[in-house]
């Protein structure tokens, strides 16, 4: 939840008549009349080049009703997906008038023989301003920009905010070394070009722990100091695995953890006893020292070298220790989409992950930053947290924010002035963050960390988790929901999660009580109604698709409701058993055709 924000605004999912099909259950029209053969998975994206991305630009201006393209506009493919049916999509951002759009995005749907079939759009107007004169300059847009997010503004540039029905002239403005951000971080101001009012004033960085969080744990005094007492020693390595004499080549290595105690772990040998804690066998995923610096790049950290390819003690004293936490986490997380879904990386371009442990002084937080594709370790504050937060759910739900970043790219639509969100979009966006942080675990199913539906129950809190997916609101702390109301529009985003995450458990497992794993769980419905589960796979693809296919940066839940019809269908049919139970669980927790809201919140 890095870029700026805009306002919520309902998905307009419009569709060729020719080629609709009306999903039942009183849900939005369908993309496509033809229906997919059950897939295992969604495909993976290919780069956005060629034909494809032609057809799809061609058809969004041919049916300019439908998408809102209009003649001003220019459209920049950022992904395209092919199913193994033959079926495309092509996700776009917009510029009108030589202006970037912030909320402007779209996928356009195509059939296998690349006829527009339908498009899922972030908003339902025709983008338009009189004017791209400003009436503010850009000088006393970056003085405000700066006094606003208490930092050092960068050029402003002049952009178009799309808001409810209107598209406002903007500026928006970098700040970096932000007072107002944990860890003195960057935060991203819109202001409107005319009036010089904030339309948003957003954190670069998205952190696992929210302001408000961090506020009431500290007032009531709650020190977490996890129990790890994992300490195992570590396998002997088994130094290259290289056929021929050269280097660098790849090598396996062990680490002793802090909380799953030894791992394998792949690394790179540069000399016969010289090995760097670098995974030439996924995209290079890298994890560095910060030295207890707020680094603003990656590259400035400091490499973690060995002479045994052993790594940490197990314990905080051996700084590598946080170093093989993380390591194993993302690369973990990696396996997860790229075995489950065929992503490769996180923004699906090959590309490794990388991390900075010891970062900075006294932060108590993990933080996943988008723009150097880099997760952020604190080492504690020494009052509240006392060790690092490179706990496996963690990573696995700060990585899933990067994966949403680079797909649907989830909004919130307000940031107040302590850096809190607020909103369905972004709540929706914490959603997805814990239900793959949590198909992560599941994954890994390592036994020093037991796979579940609960998020951060290694952090040592007092209610014995952060938050979880089956009852939402047993998370106190965050007064997580259960269920949705018309107070979502303006919820703070890890309270609201709830109901989107109570959607997908429900839909994996059912509702009622039962064990699994060693954990009792049970989830309720708002009616009373029974809910019987598809299992995790399933649900977890559905939600995948639902993200990659047919989310955009407005998406709210009455909207990822439809997504997800949408995905069930593609997948498993409009008659199938996965779709009426997608139904099912969104009505469980209050989110129907029929409640619905209009186009202004």
């Amino acid at each position: 939840m890095r870029r700026p924000h805009i306002r919520s605004r309902r998905l307009a999912i419009a569709v060729a008549v020719a080629t609709a099909a009306t999903l039942t259950a009183g849900a939005a029209t369908a993309v496509g009349a033809t229906t997919a053969s059950p897939q295992p998975h969604s495909p993976s994206s290919t780069p956005a080049t060629g034909k494809l991305v032609d057809a799809a630009r061609a058809a969004a201006y041919a049916h300019a009703t439908a998408t809102g393209v209009g003649k001003q506009d220019t459209l920049k493919a950022t992904d395209t997906m092919v199913d193994p049916d033959g079926r495309q999509h092509v996700r776009f951002v917009r510029t009108h008038r030589g202006l970037p759009v912030l909320g402007g995005d779209l996928v356009v749907h195509l059939t296998a023989a690349s006829a527009y079939e339908g498009v899922t759009r972030a908003f339902n107007h025709q983008v338009d301003v009189r004017t791209t004169d400003p009436k503010l300059s850009a000088e006393q847009a970056r003085s405000k920009a700066a006094s606003v997010a208490k930092g050092d503004a960068g050029e402003p540039e002049l952009v178009l905010a799309a808001r409810d029905d209107q598209t406002t002239l903007a500026y928006q403005v970098q700040v970096a070394d932000s007072r107002t951000a944990e860890a003195g971080g960057a935060r991203t101001v819109v202001l409107d070009a005319t009036t010089g009012a904030v339309l948003s004033n957003t954190p670069e960085n998205d952190s696992f722990l929210s302001p408000a969080l961090l506020d009431k744990l500290r007032e009531r005094g709650e020190r977490l100091n996890p129990v790890t007492g994992l300490l195992a020693p570590p396998a002997p390595a088994t130094g290259t695995t290289a056929k021929a004499p050269g280097f660098p080549s790849a090598a396996k290595g062990t680490g002793s953890s802090l909380f799953v105690g030894s791992v394998p772990l792949s690394t790179t040998q540069t000399a016969k006893k010289s090995f760097t804690l670098k995974d030439p066998t996924r995209g290079n995923t890298e994890t560095r020292d910060a030295g207890d610096k707020e680094l603003e790049k990656f590259t400035s950290g400091k490499a973690l070298t060995s002479a045994t390819n052993r790594w940490g003690n197990g314990t905080t004293s051996d700084r590598a220790t946080a170093a093989v936490d993380a390591q194993y986490g993302i690369t973990s997380t990696l396996d997860f989409y790229k075995k489950t879904f065929g992503r490769k990386g996180i923004k699906n371009d090959g590309r490794g992950a990388r991390a900075l442990v010891h970062f900075g002084k006294n932060v108590g937080n993990a933080f996943w930053s988008s723009d150097c594709g880099c997760m952020l370790y604190g080492d504690g504050d020494g009052k509240t947290f006392a060790k690092p937060l490179v706990v496996l759910d963690v990573t696995g739900h700060e990585l899933s924010h990067g994966v949403v970043d680079a797909t649907a790219n989830l909004q919130p639509t307000r940031v107040d002035a302590e850096g809190n969100q607020f909103g369905e979009p972004g709540s929706l966006n914490e959603s997805l963050a814990d239900i793959f942080g949590s198909a992560v675990e599941f994954a890994t199913d390592n036994p020093k960390n037991p796979p579940n539906y609960l998020m951060g129950e290694k952090l040592g809190l007092e209610q014995k988790f952060l938050r979880r997916l089956d009852k939402p609101s047993l998370d106190k702390l965050e007064g997580t929901v259960d269920y949705w109301s018309k107070e979502s529009y303006d919820t703070e985003v890890h309270a609201g999660s709830g109901v989107s995450s109570h959607a997908y458990y429900l839909l994996a497992e059912g509702s009622g009580k039962k064990t699994i794993g060693g954990v009792a769980y049970d989830s309720p419905t708002v009616d009373g109604s029974k809910v019987t589960g598809i299992g995790r796979s399933k649900a977890t693809a559905i939600f995948y698709r639902a993200l990659t296919r047919y989310m955009v940066s407005t998406t709210d839940f009455h909207d990822a409701r439809t997504a997800t019809l949408h995905a069930a269908k593609d997948l498993y049919g409009a008659r199938s058993t996965e779709y009426k139970a997608v139904n099912k669980a969104w009505a469980a927790v209050n989110v129907t055709a029929a409640n619905a809201p209009s186009a202004k919140h």
